[in-house]
């Protein structure tokens, strides 16, 4: 593999990939087929938030090697399965070795769950979530230039607190926002930049359609 000057590593199909994606097969094929893809489903999108959560002061690859294992501790991420969990469930989970048994990550999963079936009076996870979709997304020619939080991502994460959801700080949600395709955060000489389709190459010679933005 050969590094490049904007931060990106050539790998040995020719493509270039930011370093954490380049190495570990697993976050290859996650960022090639994945990352920045858009999820607009309730379940889908609850998974994303508690995964986001879990991987809080560890390595995204932690994550994704413990992720069928996380599926099957809190079956499948369906809200209504986890939000009835009880004491005893927690108990079990902080004993199951295949995911990351932090008591507090695992509380919040459960409390995330409750919240999102409340947020459905509202219009639901998901319209409520890609609200924050920003006017325009950055575009970075380097790595340095990503950003790590957002005007958005910080209102995103101070609405969702005051809706009951834990573990959604600003850059959680700025990294959340980035793996949902809400913000296209890839190199503008990337092969996947666009690859979502909610933004298109260059950003502002097509602005699209942002939701209204939710007040908070």
């Amino acid at each position: 593999m050969s590094p490049l000057e904007n931060g990106t590593v050539i790998g040995d199909d020719g493509l270039a990939r930011p370093a954490w994606a380049a190495s570990d097969p697993l976050l290859r094929a996650y960022y090639d087929h994945e990352w920045g893809m858009p999820v607009r489903d309730e379940q889908g999108l609850y998974e994303r938030i508690s995964l986001e959560a879990f991987q809080a002061g560890l390595s995204w690859v932690t994550i994704l090697r413990k992720r069928e294992a996380f599926r099957k501790a809190f079956l499948d991420f369906h809200p209504e399965s986890v939000a009835a969990f009880t004491d005893a469930d927690v108990q079990r989970l902080m004993l199951d070795a295949g995911i990351v048994r932090n008591r507090l990550k695992i509380q919040a999963a459960i409390t995330n769950a409750k919240a999102t079936i409340a947020l459905r009076e509202e219009g639901g996870l998901v319209d409520f979530v890609w609200s924050f979709q920003p006017t325009s997304t950055p575009e970075p020619r380097t790595i340095a230039d990503i950003p790590t939080t957002s005007v958005e991502s910080i209102a995103l994460s101070k609405a969702l607190r005051k809706k009951g959801f834990a573990f959604v700080g600003p850059t959680t949600m700025y990294a959340l926002m980035e793996a949902v395709g809400i913000v296209d955060t890839h190199l503008l000489h990337s092969h996947r930049r666009g690859s979502s389709g909610v933004w298109s190459l260059p950003s502002h010679a097509t602005e699209p359609t942002a939701p209204v933005h939710r007040s908070v």
